[in-house]
């Protein structure tokens, strides 16, 4: 006989599902849908908290699509995380000779010893600018999820 109770996401589930996160007009910036759902455990990092938080309570089962504004997305954008950086700096963070155009994502290494990244908008003889703002940030997104299994 079978249980007639679905199973609902918890904050640790183990799950397959597939998963679109889209901009406002409909542009994909990924999905699963046209290809193999994911298998994922939440708490592990694999999706955003953000998405995560979306999942919980669900049933096994269930599609749909939520719209986030960008405080519960990655955030407004903010104005402090658009810098200068010195071309020296810039130079200690590339491969020698390596050579730049405005739109570039740069890497840099952190005083934590950790990793950052930012887009190029602006270089000059002495400075760079870079905008350290996650590419989506200020952006309302759209999530839709479609829970397949719940393990």
């Amino acid at each position: 006989m079978q249980n007639a109770i679905h199973p609902v996401v918890t904050e640790s589930a183990y799950l397959t599902l597939h998963y679109r996160l889209a901009a406002m007009d409909g542009t994909n910036i990924v999905s699963t849908f046209e290809d193999n759902p994911a298998t994922l455990q939440l708490g592990t990092g694999q999706l955003a908290p953000f998405l995560e938080s979306c999942l919980i309570g669900l049933p096994e089962g269930v599609h749909q699509t939520f719209e986030l504004p960008p405080e519960k997305a990655f955030g407004p954008r903010n104005p402090e995380l658009i810098q200068h950086v010195s071309r020296a700096t810039l130079t200690e963070n590339s491969n020698f000779g390596e050579e730049y155009v405005i739109g570039d994502l740069v890497e840099f290494s952190a005083p934590s010893g950790g990793r950052f990244a930012g887009i190029l908008r602006a270089i000059d003889a002495e400075t760079a600018l870079f905008d350290f703002n996650h590419p989506l940030a200020g952006q309302q997104l759209k999530f839709e999820v479609k829970i397949i299994g719940i393990l």
